[in-house]
């Protein structure tokens, strides 16, 4: 199958596209060809121990380093290898359905994309895959599943959602790390607009419950860029009032205090081990989640 061009996979032509499952198999078919066939295989585990060698064993998991100092053949051997569960967190609070000035999704539209894709991705290796969504509670749970015919019931979560006014990133992520029994790979997909201090609080427990935990922080291009220049309305979200404003009086403030807020959540996530990722959600998809995937899959070669 001839790949897609990444015009074709830009958020203004996904939206085009009627529901995430077309929109998901788009993203998968645009570029899975291009990997391994499970580029999540070993992603959230553990090392365990070494062991010999035998004929049949796969070459990817030969520890080279050890090859170099011994001249024998080892292989890594990691807990749980063939039971990988992805759990996806999905933010549905209101502020995730900002759409800035001429993009084609939102961020709760480009996140819902990415869960979809990357379930679609999971089950297609026949692993486990669970769906939760959360504003200041937990609102939908799906229990983990490596069922094929599971997509269905994934997809429907996401397409149903209701957006509620506000979020609780912290209380929400200690709930969660007590409610995810099984260790696996925990992927949150949000823009983070919420004390950072109770936040990291509860991706740090998270980690304690050793879960591998992946940082998709959504972020509209507008939040980054600021790039309005006449006087705006902006409109509160989360139940912030509206405010009328000039936009070239306020940017330079604004890009420094939200620059040092993304230094400080990369700060705190790279202090717990977390994988952090910024989504533009003028981004394209198969950029973003090839480029990702590809880099995890060589780091456990």
């Amino acid at each position: 199958m001839e790949k897609p061009s990444p015009k074709f996979l830009s958020p203004q032509n996904l939206a085009k596209l009627h529901g995430l499952q077309l929109r998901a198999r788009h993203i998968v078919e645009g570029y899975v060809a291009g990997l391994h066939r499970s580029p999540f295989h070993g992603f959230s585990i553990e090392f365990a121990e070494h062991r010999e060698y035998s004929p049949g064993d796969d070459l990817r998991y030969v520890d080279w380093k050890v090859f170099g100092r011994t001249d024998k053949v080892y292989l890594k051997q990691y807990e749980d290898e063939t039971n990988l569960v992805c759990y996806l967190v999905l933010d549905i609070s209101e502020s995730m359905l900002y759409k800035g000035p001429g993009d084609g999704l939102s961020k709760l539209e480009y996140a819902q994309c990415m869960a979809a894709a990357i379930a679609w991705l999971v089950l297609h290796q026949q692993d486990a895959v669970s769906l939760i969504t959360f504003d200041s509670e937990i609102r939908r749970f799906v229990q983990p599943s490596s069922n094929p015919s599971h997509i269905r019931q994934i997809l429907h979560v996401l397409e149903t959602v209701e957006p509620a006014p506000k979020t609780s990133l912290g209380p929400i992520f200690h709930d969660l790390s007590e409610r995810l029994k099984k260790r696996g790979v925990v992927i949150l997909l949000s823009d983070l607009f919420n004390d950072i201090n109770s936040m990291m609080a509860g991706l740090k427990h998270f980690r304690h419950r050793r879960h591998d935990v992946v940082m998709f922080h959504t972020l509209d291009a507008a939040e980054l860029d600021f790039p309005f220049d006449n006087p705006t309305l902006f409109k509160g979200l989360e139940d912030y009032p509206e405010m009328l404003a000039d936009p070239r009086a306020l940017r330079t403030a604004y890009l420094k205090e939200f620059n040092a807020y993304l230094q400080q959540v990369q700060t705190a996530c790279r202090s717990q081990q977390i994988d952090y990722r910024l989504n533009r959600t003028d981004a394209s998809f198969d950029t973003v989640l090839s480029t990702y995937l590809a880099g995890r899959q060589s780091r456990i070669r």
